[in-house]
């Protein structure tokens, strides 16, 4: 491509000339500039989004006591570890308002931490239900809905599954939910992201609604919310309006663009260290693991600056569905909805 060349004056200082030149010339395209300037006040909006939640995050690390020693690495069985662990895993129960968690690198994925909380909760002769549709790809063989090879899908462990539908907005289907739990039904499946689907996501506020539901039918029943691309997109998160567990993947949202690799598991503490053995084996759980190098340094400052990261990514998701709508492009969700995460 052809740029414009820039003339200077030679009357006038060299620094001052390239700074008259550049102002003259507008990083965006004229439609990105309209469609960015349109969205002021949603961009208002998000930027009281990222300051409750960096004064939640600031707050959490603060009582957790966070300092440079945290940081160090450890190898072997992770016993010499010097602290870190135990003070992320309270900094980040404390954010997401949990009564505990697990943060580790051994995680590989969001779908690994999703199914070690699975794993903990249910036992054969159980119900697995979703509520929200169908679950990512990623779990399909987890649950047993495409075979496995009989490598240990909860199917192949005697544990039932059974999906509701959507309704046709692509929300919960509320009047199904009211009578969908069986008293075999252990665990309610409820993905707040819209993942790979064509349908909204679900706000935390949504989510509390459905616990509520699930718990009158049957309080026994636990609820399991996968959180992956939803932390710090609202105030909120699900443990505060009564989930026993999230899980997801610190290579999303709450690692901030720094964590290399990881996950988490938070929520009630029985069932997290019921997870936390299933990373791990019983007996073990949360007190081994080696973390070698600077990954624990970037989980932290990854969950420092996760509320602003995860603040630019929603002004992203706003400004290209402007832009694409207006150029007559079918987008979900539509350009000014509040986000409940940030596909």
């Amino acid at each position: 491509p052809v740029y414009p060349t820039l003339s200077l004056s030679p009357s006038r200082p060299k620094c001052t000339a390239i700074r008259s030149s550049l102002s003259n010339v507008h990083p965006f395209v004229p439609e990105v500039a309209k469609a960015a300037d349109s969205l002021s006040s949603e961009f208002r909006g998000v930027d009281n989004l990222v300051a409750c939640n960096s004064s939640r995050v600031l707050k959490a690390f603060q009582n957790a006591r966070v300092g440079s020693h945290h940081f160090a690495g450890c190898t072997g069985y992770g016993h010499d570890e010097a602290g870190g662990r135990e003070a992320l895993d309270q900094a980040f129960a404390e954010i997401v308002g949990a009564e505990s968690a697990i943060v580790r690198s051994q995680f590989f994925s969001g779908t690994h931490a999703i199914t070690c909380a699975l794993f903990a909760f249910l036992r054969p002769g159980d119900e697995l239900l979703a509520v929200a549709g169908a679950p990512y790809d990623t779990l399909e063989e987890v649950i047993g809905k495409r075979d496995s090879h009989g490598l240990g899908s909860l199917k192949d462990f005697g544990v039932m599954y059974r999906e509701l539908p959507l309704a046709e907005d692509g929300g919960l289907d509320w009047d199904v939910l009211t009578g969908a739990l069986r008293p075999y039904t252990k665990c309610a499946l409820i993905q707040r992201s819209c993942g790979y689907s064509w349908r909204r996501s679900l706000s935390v506020e949504e989510i509390g609604r459905a616990i509520k539901i699930i718990k009158m039918q049957n309080p026994n029943c636990l609820v399991m919310v996968d959180n992956c691309y939803g932390e710090f997109v609202e105030s909120i998160e699900p443990p505060m309006v009564g989930a026993d567990l999230i899980a997801g993947s610190l290579i999303k949202n709450p690692g901030g663009t720094v964590a290399p690799c990881g996950g988490y598991v938070a929520g009630r503490k029985k069932w997290v260290d019921a997870a936390a053995a299933r990373l791990s084996a019983p007996g073990l759980g949360v007190d081994c693991g080696s973390t070698p190098g600077d990954i624990m340094r970037a989980f932290f400052q990854g969950l420092f600056l996760a509320p602003q990261m995860v603040g630019e990514a929603i002004k992203g998701t706003f400004l290209v569905a402007e832009v694409m709508a207006s150029k007559g492009y079918k987008v979900q969700p539509l350009p000014r909805v509040p986000r409940s995460d940030t596909v």
